[in-house]
């Protein structure tokens, strides 16, 4: 007995840890691909611990809903109200797609708001990269636009969808409705 459990108990550790990414991913982007789930953080700026909501089945269940809100629905208005309720916009995945659903709404300066709050939270966060830089040219930046395509280059390479989503739109003319 005491053998068996030898073999079968690390068994199931390998068979979990190979699992839990497919469980526990939450799309933060808008593509085909998804996004890692939101990062758990263990320290803030202050050394203060934060807590790990976002680890929590509740906090992914809640994200997914939001995600499908945007992305399946539109339900932009929404999917701010049920995201600002997770009291966690201060992680780049959230305060992404709160930006990106005012930008969807026309609220530029709330959008700008939340993509630079995303930012703050990560830095190398690509799909604000992206989505800031798709703000950037409905503002008329296009030279702002070509500095996030660039950063997007040096941090996912040129063959990501970020990338290619953002080149894209960069590659049509001043004025071309963008779709995306």
């Amino acid at each position: 007995m005491r053998k068996l459990s030898m073999l079968v108990v690390p068994g199931l550790v390998a068979m979990s840890l190979a699992a839990a990414p497919v469980l526990s991913s939450a799309y933060a982007a808008g593509s085909d691909e998804p996004s890692s789930p939101p990062k758990s953080e263990s320290s803030s700026k202050k050394g203060k611990k934060k807590s790990s909501s976002v680890s929590d089945p509740k906090f992914l269940a809640a994200y997914r809903t939001a995600y499908a809100a945007i992305y399946d629905k539109h339900d932009y208005t929404g999917a701010i109200g049920q995201l600002k309720s997770l009291k966690r916009d201060d992680v780049a995945d959230v305060a992404n797609l709160i930006g990106y659903s005012y930008r969807k709404l026309g609220d530029y300066q709330s959008s700008k708001a939340y993509y630079e709050l995303a930012l703050k939270d990560d830095p190398n966060h690509v799909r604000t990269w992206q989505y800031y830089g798709l703000w950037q040219l409905e503002q008329g930046n296009r030279e702002q636009a070509q500095y996030h395509l660039n950063k997007i280059a040096s941090l996912a390479g040129t063959d990501s969808s970020e990338y290619r989503s953002l080149a894209a739109a960069l590659d049509k003319p001043t004025g071309a409705t963008l779709v995306y």
